[in-house]
Protein backbone atom coordinates (compact mmCIF):
# COMPACT_ATOMS: atom_id res chain seq x y z
CA UNK A 1 0.00 0.00 0.00
CA UNK A 2 1.31 3.46 -0.91
CA UNK A 3 1.95 5.77 2.03
CA UNK A 4 0.51 9.24 1.70
CA UNK A 5 2.85 12.15 2.37
CA UNK A 6 1.89 14.21 5.43
CA UNK A 7 -0.24 17.27 4.83
CA UNK A 8 1.62 20.57 5.00
CA UNK A 9 0.69 23.48 7.27
CA UNK A 10 2.13 26.91 7.97
CA UNK A 11 1.43 28.49 11.37
CA UNK A 12 2.49 32.09 11.92
CA UNK A 13 3.70 33.18 15.36
CA UNK A 14 4.00 29.46 15.97
CA UNK A 15 6.83 29.36 18.50
CA UNK A 16 4.75 30.15 21.59
CA UNK A 17 1.28 30.62 23.00
CA UNK A 18 -1.76 29.68 20.93
CA UNK A 19 0.34 29.32 17.78
CA UNK A 20 2.64 26.70 19.29
CA UNK A 21 -0.28 24.79 20.83
CA UNK A 22 -2.00 24.78 17.43
CA UNK A 23 1.17 23.58 15.73
CA UNK A 24 1.58 20.82 18.33
CA UNK A 25 -2.00 19.67 17.77
CA UNK A 26 -1.39 19.48 14.04
CA UNK A 27 1.88 17.59 14.47
CA UNK A 28 0.17 15.04 16.72
CA UNK A 29 -2.39 14.50 13.96
CA UNK A 30 0.33 13.71 11.43
CA UNK A 31 0.90 17.08 9.76
CA UNK A 32 4.23 18.56 8.71
CA UNK A 33 4.24 22.03 10.27
CA UNK A 34 6.26 25.09 9.38
CA UNK A 35 6.26 27.61 12.21
CA UNK A 36 7.09 31.22 11.39
CA UNK A 37 8.39 33.76 13.91
CA UNK A 38 11.31 36.12 14.58
CA UNK A 39 13.36 34.40 17.29
CA UNK A 40 15.75 31.63 16.20
CA UNK A 41 16.10 30.18 19.71
CA UNK A 42 12.35 29.94 20.22
CA UNK A 43 12.06 28.51 16.72
CA UNK A 44 14.52 25.70 17.43
CA UNK A 45 12.74 24.92 20.71
CA UNK A 46 9.37 24.84 18.95
CA UNK A 47 10.65 22.39 16.31
CA UNK A 48 11.99 20.13 19.07
CA UNK A 49 8.55 20.18 20.75
CA UNK A 50 6.82 19.35 17.46
CA UNK A 51 9.18 16.46 16.70
CA UNK A 52 8.78 15.07 20.21
CA UNK A 53 4.99 15.38 20.14
CA UNK A 54 4.72 13.58 16.81
CA UNK A 55 7.49 11.01 17.30
CA UNK A 56 9.04 12.00 13.97
CA UNK A 57 10.55 14.98 12.17
CA UNK A 58 7.39 17.04 11.81
CA UNK A 59 8.54 20.59 12.48
CA UNK A 60 10.38 23.28 10.59
CA UNK A 61 11.17 26.86 11.59
CA UNK A 62 11.31 29.75 9.14
CA UNK A 63 12.45 33.10 10.46
CA UNK A 64 10.53 36.23 9.41
CA UNK A 65 9.53 39.51 11.01
CA UNK A 66 5.83 39.57 10.19
CA UNK A 67 5.47 43.14 11.40
CA UNK A 68 7.25 44.13 8.18
CA UNK A 69 5.02 43.86 5.13
CA UNK A 70 8.04 43.70 2.83
CA UNK A 71 9.50 40.79 4.78
CA UNK A 72 6.09 39.11 4.89
CA UNK A 73 5.85 39.40 1.12
CA UNK A 74 9.27 37.79 0.71
CA UNK A 75 8.20 34.99 3.05
CA UNK A 76 5.09 34.40 0.98
CA UNK A 77 7.13 34.18 -2.22
CA UNK A 78 9.52 31.69 -0.61
CA UNK A 79 6.74 29.46 0.69
CA UNK A 80 4.81 29.68 -2.58
CA UNK A 81 7.87 28.44 -4.48
CA UNK A 82 7.76 25.25 -2.38
CA UNK A 83 4.50 24.15 -4.00
CA UNK A 84 1.17 22.90 -2.69
CA UNK A 85 0.08 23.91 0.82
CA UNK A 86 -2.84 22.29 2.65
CA UNK A 87 -3.31 24.76 5.49
CA UNK A 88 -2.38 28.31 6.43
CA UNK A 89 -3.03 29.40 10.02
CA UNK A 90 -2.69 33.17 10.35
CA UNK A 91 -2.17 33.29 14.09
CA UNK A 92 0.15 36.30 14.21
CA UNK A 93 -1.19 39.34 16.03
CA UNK A 94 -0.48 41.79 18.77
CA UNK A 95 -2.02 44.25 21.22
CA UNK A 96 -0.10 46.84 23.21
CA UNK A 97 -0.87 49.53 25.76
CA UNK A 98 1.17 52.18 23.94
CA UNK A 99 1.15 53.03 20.25
CA UNK A 100 3.85 51.32 18.14
CA UNK A 101 4.76 51.42 14.46
CA UNK A 102 5.94 48.71 12.10
CA UNK A 103 9.01 49.20 9.85
CA UNK A 104 6.84 50.81 7.16
CA UNK A 105 5.46 53.38 9.62
CA UNK A 106 2.02 51.76 10.03
CA UNK A 107 0.50 51.41 13.49
CA UNK A 108 1.72 47.98 14.61
CA UNK A 109 -1.55 46.31 15.57
CA UNK A 110 -3.05 47.22 12.19
CA UNK A 111 0.00 45.78 10.47
CA UNK A 112 0.14 42.53 12.47
CA UNK A 113 -3.57 41.80 12.86
CA UNK A 114 -4.73 42.71 9.37
CA UNK A 115 -2.22 43.75 6.72
CA UNK A 116 0.52 41.18 7.33
CA UNK A 117 -1.77 38.11 7.26
CA UNK A 118 -3.50 39.57 4.22
CA UNK A 119 -0.18 39.93 2.36
CA UNK A 120 0.89 36.39 3.27
CA UNK A 121 -2.46 34.90 2.34
CA UNK A 122 -2.61 36.54 -1.08
CA UNK A 123 0.91 35.31 -1.83
CA UNK A 124 -0.04 31.70 -1.02
CA UNK A 125 -3.37 31.38 -2.85
CA UNK A 126 -1.98 29.38 -5.78
CA UNK A 127 -0.15 27.03 -3.40
CA UNK A 128 -3.35 26.51 -1.41
CA UNK A 129 -5.37 25.95 -4.58
CA UNK A 130 -2.85 23.33 -5.68
CA UNK A 131 -3.67 21.31 -2.53
CA UNK A 132 -7.46 21.82 -2.67
CA UNK A 133 -9.51 21.09 -0.70
CA UNK A 134 -7.41 23.27 1.61
CA UNK A 135 -8.09 25.72 4.42
CA UNK A 136 -7.10 29.17 5.64
CA UNK A 137 -7.67 29.78 9.35
CA UNK A 138 -7.54 33.40 10.50
CA UNK A 139 -7.33 33.79 14.27
CA UNK A 140 -9.75 36.50 15.35
CA UNK A 141 -10.69 37.98 18.74
CA UNK A 142 -13.60 39.09 20.86
CA UNK A 143 -11.74 42.43 21.06
CA UNK A 144 -13.86 43.17 17.99
CA UNK A 145 -16.66 44.06 20.42
CA UNK A 146 -14.56 47.02 21.62
CA UNK A 147 -13.63 48.22 18.12
CA UNK A 148 -14.06 51.74 16.84
CA UNK A 149 -15.79 51.05 13.55
CA UNK A 150 -14.65 54.24 11.80
CA UNK A 151 -12.42 53.57 8.78
CA UNK A 152 -12.05 57.08 7.33
CA UNK A 153 -8.37 57.37 8.30
CA UNK A 154 -5.52 54.93 8.88
CA UNK A 155 -6.09 55.00 12.63
CA UNK A 156 -9.31 55.56 14.58
CA UNK A 157 -10.07 59.06 15.87
CA UNK A 158 -9.27 60.11 19.41
CA UNK A 159 -6.81 58.70 21.98
CA UNK A 160 -5.01 55.41 21.40
CA UNK A 161 -6.50 52.55 23.40
CA UNK A 162 -4.84 49.27 22.54
CA UNK A 163 -7.92 47.07 22.93
CA UNK A 164 -10.06 49.27 20.67
CA UNK A 165 -7.33 49.65 18.03
CA UNK A 166 -6.65 45.92 17.96
CA UNK A 167 -10.36 45.17 17.88
CA UNK A 168 -10.69 47.45 14.86
CA UNK A 169 -7.84 45.66 13.07
CA UNK A 170 -9.33 42.24 13.89
CA UNK A 171 -12.71 43.43 12.66
CA UNK A 172 -11.16 44.58 9.41
CA UNK A 173 -9.53 41.19 8.97
CA UNK A 174 -12.75 39.35 9.75
CA UNK A 175 -14.53 41.38 7.06
CA UNK A 176 -11.70 40.54 4.65
CA UNK A 177 -11.92 36.86 5.64
CA UNK A 178 -15.61 36.67 4.81
CA UNK A 179 -15.08 38.29 1.41
CA UNK A 180 -12.11 36.00 0.79
CA UNK A 181 -14.24 32.95 1.61
CA UNK A 182 -16.66 33.86 -1.15
CA UNK A 183 -13.86 34.59 -3.61
CA UNK A 184 -11.96 31.36 -2.96
CA UNK A 185 -14.83 28.88 -2.71
CA UNK A 186 -14.65 28.07 -6.46
CA UNK A 187 -10.95 27.24 -6.02
CA UNK A 188 -11.59 24.71 -3.26
CA UNK A 189 -10.05 26.84 -0.49
CA UNK A 190 -12.14 27.23 2.66
CA UNK A 191 -11.66 30.33 4.81
CA UNK A 192 -12.54 30.06 8.49
CA UNK A 193 -12.04 32.45 11.38
CA UNK A 194 -11.18 31.06 14.81
CA UNK A 195 -11.92 32.88 18.06
CA UNK A 196 -9.78 31.20 20.73
CA UNK A 197 -11.20 33.26 23.58
CA UNK A 198 -9.10 34.82 26.34
CA UNK A 199 -5.96 33.03 27.49
CA UNK A 200 -2.76 33.56 29.46
CA UNK A 201 -0.55 34.42 26.49
CA UNK A 202 2.72 36.39 26.68
CA UNK A 203 0.92 39.33 25.10
CA UNK A 204 -1.84 39.27 27.72
CA UNK A 205 0.69 39.23 30.55
CA UNK A 206 1.96 42.67 29.50
CA UNK A 207 -1.45 44.33 29.49
CA UNK A 208 -2.13 47.22 31.84
CA UNK A 209 -5.42 48.97 32.54
CA UNK A 210 -4.43 51.78 30.16
CA UNK A 211 -5.04 49.43 27.25
CA UNK A 212 -8.79 49.74 27.87
CA UNK A 213 -11.07 52.57 26.77
CA UNK A 214 -12.28 54.41 29.92
CA UNK A 215 -15.77 52.87 29.72
CA UNK A 216 -14.29 49.37 30.13
CA UNK A 217 -11.89 50.11 32.98
CA UNK A 218 -14.36 49.22 35.76
CA UNK A 219 -14.21 45.67 34.34
CA UNK A 220 -10.41 45.39 34.57
CA UNK A 221 -10.35 42.69 37.25
CA UNK A 222 -12.87 40.59 35.34
CA UNK A 223 -10.80 40.94 32.16
CA UNK A 224 -7.64 39.91 34.01
CA UNK A 225 -9.39 36.79 35.28
CA UNK A 226 -10.45 36.00 31.73
CA UNK A 227 -6.90 36.05 30.42
CA UNK A 228 -5.74 33.52 33.02
CA UNK A 229 -7.14 30.54 31.09
CA UNK A 230 -4.57 27.94 29.92
CA UNK A 231 -3.15 28.60 26.47
CA UNK A 232 -3.55 24.94 25.50
CA UNK A 233 -7.33 25.19 25.85
CA UNK A 234 -7.38 28.28 23.63
CA UNK A 235 -5.95 26.25 20.74
CA UNK A 236 -9.17 24.24 20.57
CA UNK A 237 -10.75 26.77 18.23
CA UNK A 238 -7.99 27.10 15.59
CA UNK A 239 -7.38 23.34 15.65
CA UNK A 240 -11.05 22.63 15.04
CA UNK A 241 -11.17 25.20 12.25
CA UNK A 242 -8.10 23.59 10.70
CA UNK A 243 -8.97 19.91 10.96
CA UNK A 244 -12.57 19.16 11.99
CA UNK A 245 -14.02 16.85 9.31
CA UNK A 246 -17.48 18.28 10.05
CA UNK A 247 -16.31 21.56 8.52
CA UNK A 248 -15.24 19.95 5.25
CA UNK A 249 -16.75 21.84 2.34
CA UNK A 250 -17.88 24.73 4.55
CA UNK A 251 -16.47 28.26 4.39
CA UNK A 252 -17.08 31.77 5.68
CA UNK A 253 -17.65 30.61 9.27
CA UNK A 254 -16.35 31.57 12.71
CA UNK A 255 -15.34 28.77 15.07
CA UNK A 256 -15.72 29.87 18.68
CA UNK A 257 -13.73 29.00 21.82
CA UNK A 258 -15.66 25.75 22.28
CA UNK A 259 -14.46 24.52 18.89
CA UNK A 260 -17.90 24.80 17.30
CA UNK A 261 -19.38 27.23 14.81
CA UNK A 262 -20.34 30.51 16.52
CA UNK A 263 -21.57 33.45 14.43
CA UNK A 264 -21.54 36.01 17.29
CA UNK A 265 -18.70 38.09 15.84
CA UNK A 266 -20.23 38.07 12.35
CA UNK A 267 -22.94 40.43 13.61
CA UNK A 268 -20.32 43.20 13.43
CA UNK A 269 -19.61 42.56 9.73
CA UNK A 270 -22.21 44.50 7.74
CA UNK A 271 -22.10 45.21 3.99
CA UNK A 272 -21.41 48.86 4.74
CA UNK A 273 -18.52 48.01 7.05
CA UNK A 274 -17.06 45.57 4.53
CA UNK A 275 -17.09 48.26 1.85
CA UNK A 276 -15.42 50.76 4.22
CA UNK A 277 -12.76 48.21 5.15
CA UNK A 278 -12.08 47.38 1.51
CA UNK A 279 -11.50 51.05 0.66
CA UNK A 280 -9.44 51.67 3.81
CA UNK A 281 -7.22 48.64 3.21
CA UNK A 282 -6.58 49.63 -0.40
CA UNK A 283 -5.46 53.10 0.73
CA UNK A 284 -3.11 51.64 3.34
CA UNK A 285 -1.57 49.21 0.86
CA UNK A 286 -1.13 51.99 -1.70
CA UNK A 287 0.70 54.05 0.92
CA UNK A 288 3.02 51.14 1.63
CA UNK A 289 3.67 50.62 -2.09
CA UNK A 290 4.56 54.28 -2.57
CA UNK A 291 6.95 54.22 0.39
CA UNK A 292 8.79 51.09 -0.77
Amino acid sequence: MTEHAPKKAVVTAGTGGIGLETALGLARQGWDVTVVARDEGRGEAAVAHLDEASGRRAGRFVRADLSSLAETRRLGERLADEGALDLLVNNVGGMWTGRRENPEGIEASIALNHLSPRVLTEALLDALAAAAPSRIVNVTSSAIAAAQTVFDDAEPPGPHYGLAVTGRAKLAHLAYSMELAERLEPRGIAVLAADPGAAATDNASHMTIDILPPALRPHWEQIQQGVSAPVASAAKSPLAAATDPALEGRTGLVVGPAGTVDDTLLAFVTPELSEAVRTWTAKLMATVAQAS
